[in-house]
């Protein structure tokens, strides 16, 4: 079997022990491994799949505690690099009685925009059957011009490149900066992910019919649209799958956005899904692509934390086979 590669941040999310109050208000917070790129990968592994993480931590205890959890989710972290030129980035979080969250990072830099385009390896992508990323770490620091090195790696390997732009914005020094960047990367991915908080900001446009001109451009070829407890839609140039929300009891909804789309790409990779088939699955398969990730995606709300709240494939089975 191929792999899934993710390139990117990973960080210690600093998870409140009370909902419901603002970020100032907490008094204590559980340490969890975190980042997006991160989390997609530990998705794909504890689903079954291959998966290897791109990125570079401090040399300090975070690092080692965020390897050691990454390993212990069978996620192969040979290409995360160590230095100590910066630490391994923080970020806390305050959860609203909804589940959802405020954040605080702590990244000035961090380390993970410190890897360079020299130390990203073209062997790596030999065996790769997609690469994912974010955009947290499109910030004008040496990490991007890795994400692009990486990019055209796995491109010339003719692998899936999947983006989640994943919106952050206290990271970024202005709103412009960021829609600029993700505009700068979206024609370089085959898949999209967006979700309806994320669509007005980067497109313009709170109509998907609108926004489509604008998402499929370059190499887009399938975008997935997650809108929270109303459903999902997997759509192409060709055609529009939607399927409606699962109602759980949310706990806490970090990480559940990789959770969508690390489940989706490890149905691409365990069906073998080529670059030329993206636009051409049928209406079934996305309906049972979606119907997947939309499960797994609501079981994960309903633990704390992301990597700890991901299902085996065993158990999602068993999830799905109660709801």
């Amino acid at each position: 079997m191929k792999k899934v590669i993710s390139i990117g941040e990973a960080l210690i999310d600093f998870i409140p022990n009370q909902k419901g109050c603002s970020l100032k208000d907490v008094q204590g917070f559980e340490r969890v491994a975190g980042g997006a790129p991160a989390n997609v990968s530990a998705v794909v592994s504890k689903l079954g799949g291959k998966s290897s993480f791109i990125s570079k931590l401090g040399k300090d205890a975070f690092g080692d505690y965020i390897i050691e959890v990454l390993e212990g989710a069978n996620v192969d972290t040979s290409y995360v690099l160590r230095t100590n030129k910066a630490n391994t980035g923080l970020a806390f979080v305050s959860l609203k009685e909804d589940g959802n969250r405020d954040f605080s990072f702590y990244r000035n830099p961090s380390a993970d925009m410190l890897l360079e385009e020299n130390e990203i390896d073209e062997k790596w992508f030999s065996d790769c059957h997609s690469l994912h990323f974010c955009s947290v770490d499109l910030i004008e620091s040496p990490m991007k011009y890795a994400h692009k090195k990486a990019i055209e790696y796995a491109t010339k390997n003719n692998s899936i490149i999947s983006f989640d732009p994943n919106v952050r914005l206290p990271l970024w020094e202005s709103e412009t900066d960021c829609k600029n960047a993700i505009l700068e990367f979206l024609p370089l991915a085959h898949v999209l992910k967006i979700s309806d908080e994320e669509l007005e900001f980067i497109t313009g446009y709170n109509d998907m019919e609108k926004a489509k001109e604008v998402l499929f451009t370059g190499n887009v070829k399938l975008v997935l649209f997650t809108k929270g407890k109303d459903g999902a839609e997997a759509i192409t140039k060709n055609r529009t799958v939607k399927i409606p929300g699962n109602v759980v009891n949310a706990i806490d909804t970090t990480g559940a956005g990789d959770s969508f789309i690390g489940s989706f790409l490890y149905s691409l990779l365990n069906d073998d899904v080529s670059v030329s088939d993206l636009e051409n699955l049928d209406e079934e398969t996305l309906r049972n692509y979606l119907l997947f990730s939309n499960h797994y995606a609501g079981y994960s709300t309903t633990k704390k934390g992301a990597i700890s709240s991901y299902a085996t494939l065993e158990e999602i089975k068993e999830y799905i086979g109660l709801v």
